[in-house]
């Protein structure tokens, strides 16, 4: 099994559409995000080499480190057990996918977010999920099959432990996913037409 954040899972992911970059793909009116991103996959076809990680917050970091205890609590509050993925394909999109955070059943998958303890407590408090990870979830079920996702938010931090774990059941709108395929597809084609302009402008093109 591959883990995620592994060298071997970047390598995986490189030049591929994935669920965590979906947003900046279905960026309004184009956007530099999107245009970032499609830099970034035409940067990793054409050297074949993923994009270095970048730069960590403390946050982030943390996040990173509290996220199997966010799983434990899952497990242990619904009882069901959440089965860890590297990388899952499009089943029809090539060059696209997800690293779920982990699958729940036949028909679940779950994604885990350990937040700063205010973004936490704005989470108890009724604050809508954020659009962008909706969306991450959507297109994780898009290339799953899955029929719900659970969001899940963790703060162990909390001195209340009725506090630390907030779950809310997204179930699938097909509707949403079938206008996430159909930006994705546009978005590859994009980047593999970019991919393939400087493959004929310089490939094999005498120096002058």
């Amino acid at each position: 099994m591959i883990e995620q954040g592994s060298p071997e899972w970047h390598q995986l992911r490189a030049g591929k559409a994935t669920a965590s970059r979906i947003a900046d793909i279905m960026a309004q009116g184009g956007g530099k995000m999107r245009a970032a991103y499609m830099r970034q996959l035409v940067a990793e076809r054409l050297t074949g080499l993923p994009t270095p990680g970048g730069f960590k917050s403390g946050s982030m970091q943390r996040g990173n480190e509290v996220e199997a205890e966010a799983r434990e609590a899952y497990e242990y509050h619904t009882g069901l057990f959440v089965n860890q993925v590297a990388f899952v394909d499009h089943p029809t999109i090539n060059m696209a996918g997800a690293s779920p955070d982990g699958l729940v059943g036949l028909d679940g998958g779950v994604e885990i977010k350990c937040p700063d303890s205010t973004t936490h407590i704005d989470t108890l408090q009724g604050a809508a999920i954020d659009g962008g990870y909706l969306k991450q979830m959507h297109w994780n079920m898009a290339c799953t099959g899955r029929q719900w996702w659970d969001y899940v938010s963790f703060d162990p931090r909390l001195k209340d432990p009725a506090m630390r774990l907030f779950i809310k059941r997204i179930p699938r709108d097909d509707y949403l996913i079938g206008h996430m395929e159909k930006a994705v597809k546009d978005f590859l084609i994009d980047v593999r037409g970019t991919v393939a302009q400087l493959r004929n402008q310089y490939v094999h093109k005498p120096v002058e």
